[in-house]
């Protein structure tokens, strides 16, 4: 038994699990449409639910007609996430009769000899709570109504799950007793298709989330956390971007503000770039959505195993990335094949050193030396007849690595001086792989400590 309990939402194709996952979260989080089948893989988030800490996931739909691959592969991850579960939420449509899906699920549920609490979800009017009478068949006892979309029932709901666990012998910790030991959270971004899926699955070792040659497969966020050399790492797998024309309304346009919220959660962003396919300008919209957050940043060139002339091929992409990125040259670059998981662990390793860098302090008294070695090197030009003129610097956070720069007249800066203290400051102090802010500030005179 897992020393905190793990909830499963289940059942056929648009009942509301998701809804039901978002309202007792208690934010939107998973993907809600009325299209069946919008979830695919495992979401999976932390709930106190009463004073209990619980692994709470939504799962894809079961049915009994399997249609293609992804539906498959839903139904795979679905039934896992029952495996894993200590309790499992059936939930049905009591606007609806009973489907054969219905059925299946239940049957999967039957042979899995979980503890199944049965949730009767839409009951938005006494008219249909009638027909709550016909989920007995199902054999799961008396069913609880619920509406998750209007917040009816959710107490009584959550009460239920209370005593289920308590039953189970789950107790309530005083204090929280998950820790929050995450060396660094991952964001996973790149074009549709480009390997995302694939790459948490080759460093996590098991097929974690739905892989498809369909571009799109992916719709939630997915936090999927990974250990590594006895140091954990939290991935976040996300849905591809396609260009904004491209965008569609509906799911689409919701995955993408998913992926914003999940640049904004991460440490370091690793953009993955399809090596068999020309670099485009969609790649650098990208990187600038990361870059615009001012987090780590990794270039990863995925599929090497398809390029046929490999050292001649990768001399040509690396010759590409610096043309087209040439506004990060401080990202790293790695090539690696999720498919063969050549170079996947080095991932681990650029992560542990970037979050070094973006800690990194600078004392203030070197900063100052420093600042006034470079600026005397190359005095500020300005057309103005009042020159800038440096005068004392302070390193003012990390994470990233932000300084302030204390400069006379500091409104005749020329535009491109801030470019050449920002390079000469990462040819003393390196800051591989993490973006840094440096701001400018006017001062009428220097301070003397």
């Amino acid at each position: 038994m897992h020393h905190l309990p793990t909830i499963a939402i289940v059942g056929r194709p648009n009942v509301g699990k998701s809804t039901l996952f978002n309202r007792l979260i208690g934010k939107r989080y998973a993907i809600t449409s009325e299209i069946a089948g919008t979830t695919r893989d495992k979401v999976s988030m932390w709930w106190n639910c009463n004073g209990y800490e619980v692994l709470l996931i939504d799962t894809g739909g079961l049915e009994n007609e399997i249609k293609g691959h992804i539906e498959k592969m839903t139904i795979t991850q679905a039934t896992a996430a029952i495996e894993d579960a200590d309790l499992a939420i059936f939930l049905v449509d009591i606007s609806q009769n009973l489907t054969i899906d219905d059925l299946k699920a239940a049957e999967i549920l039957r042979r899995s000899k979980k503890n199944v609490i049965l949730v009767a979800n839409k009951c938005d009017n006494q008219k249909l709570e009638a027909n709550i009478y016909n989920l007995y068949e199902l054999g799961f006892g008396e069913p609880i109504p619920i509406s998750a979309i209007h917040d009816n029932g959710i107490t009584l709901l959550s009460e239920t799950i209370e005593k289920k666990l308590k039953k189970l012998k789950f107790k309530k910790p005083e204090t929280s007793v998950r820790k929050n030991d995450v060396i660094a959270n991952i964001c996973i971004l790149g074009k549709p298709n480009a390997g995302k899926s694939s790459l948490v699955n080759a460093l996590v070792k098991k097929n974690k989330h739905i892989v498809s040659d369909v571009p799109g497969t992916t719709r939630d966020t997915l936090n999927t956390e990974v250990e590594h050399d006895g140091k954990k790492y939290n991935l976040i797998d996300t849905a591809g971007i396609r260009r904004r024309g491209k965008i569609e309304q509906g799911i689409e346009k919701f995955s993408i503000i998913r992926i914003e919220n999940a640049i904004d959660k991460a440490d370091i962003v690793f953009l993955i770039i399809d090596g068999a396919e020309h670099i485009s300008k969609q790649d650098c919209h990208i990187a600038e959505l990361a870059l615009e957050k001012n987090k780590g940043f990794v270039l990863i060139i995925n599929k090497i195993d398809l390029l046929k002339e490999r050292q001649k091929e990768e001399n040509h992409l690396i010759a590409q990335l610096r043309f087209k990125f040439d506004f990060v040259p401080w990202a790293p670059v790695l090539f690696i094949s999720a498919k063969t998981k050549e170079n996947v662990p080095e991932i681990f390793n650029i992560a542990e050193k970037i979050m070094i860098e973006r800690i990194k302090r600078i004392p203030t008294a070197e900063l100052n030396n420093f600042f006034q070695r470079v600026t005397f090197k190359h005095l500020p030009s300005s057309r103005h007849m009042r020159k800038p003129k440096y005068l004392y610097s302070t390193q003012v956070d990390v994470a990233p690595p932000t300084f302030t720069l204390f400069f006379r007249n500091v409104e005749n800066l020329h535009f491109s001086y801030p470019r050449y203290l920002e390079n000469e400051l990462r040819k003393k102090y390196e800051f591989t792989g993490t973006s840094i802010r440096i701001k400018f500030k006017n001062s009428a005179r220097v301070k003397l400590s």
